[in-house]
C-alpha cells in the first residue's frame, strides 16, 4: 500500500486526478482531453518531460466527473 500511496503522490498525479474531477463533471470527455494534454504541454515547454502517467491520471479523474454527471443527469430527468 505504501508504494502504491508514493507511486501516486509522486510527480504531483494526484493533483492531476482530484482537480481533473471537476472538470469532467462539468464539460465533456474532451475538455479533459485537452486540459490533459495542456497540462503536459506546459510541463513540456517548462523543460520538463512528457509525463504519460499523469497524462493518464488527469483522463481518470475527469472521467469519474463524467461519470457522476451522468448520474446527475439520469436521476434528474428519468
Amino acid at each position: 500500500m505504501r508504494s502504491y500511496m508514493s507511486w501516486f503522490t509522486s510527480s504531483n498525479r494526484y493533483k492531476h486526478f482530484l482537480f481533473a474531477i471537476p472538470v469532467g463533471l462539468v464539460f465533456t470527455i474532451l475538455a479533459v482531453i485537452g486540459v490533459a494534454s495542456g497540462l503536459e504541454l506546459k510541463d513540456k515547454l517548462y523543460g520538463n518531460k512528457w509525463d504519460w502517467l499523469d497524462w493518464w491520471m488527469t483522463i481518470a479523474g475527469g472521467s469519474i466527473g463524467q461519470i457522476i454527471q451522468i448520474l446527475i443527469i439520469y436521476f434528474i430527468f428519468r
